[in-house]
């Protein structure tokens, strides 16, 4: 079987996966709502507190695309 390379698994999935292209989505909305509050000249404790969410809520979608990805490897190898 050939190696493929993280980034090719990702567009890969992202093209043929609804529910991963869903997580993916999901991630980079939560990267741009984190780099928004980060770019402000101030950020409140109430941004500090969203930020906080938001980089929960990106990880786990991180954690759920790298679980895809795992599951995909997996049944490929078998």
């Amino acid at each position: 079987m050939e190696k493929i390379s993280q980034e090719e698994l990702k567009a890969y999935l992202t093209q043929s996966n609804d529910a991963f292209r869903a997580l993916a989505e999901k991630h980079a909305e939560y990267e741009r709502l984190i780099s928004s509050i980060e770019a402000k000249p101030r950020v409140t404790e109430q941004d500090e507190m969203e930020e906080q969410r938001l980089k929960k809520l990106k990880l786990h979608a991180k954690d759920q695309m790298a679980a895809m990805m795992s599951d995909y490897l997996a049944h490929q190898a078998a």
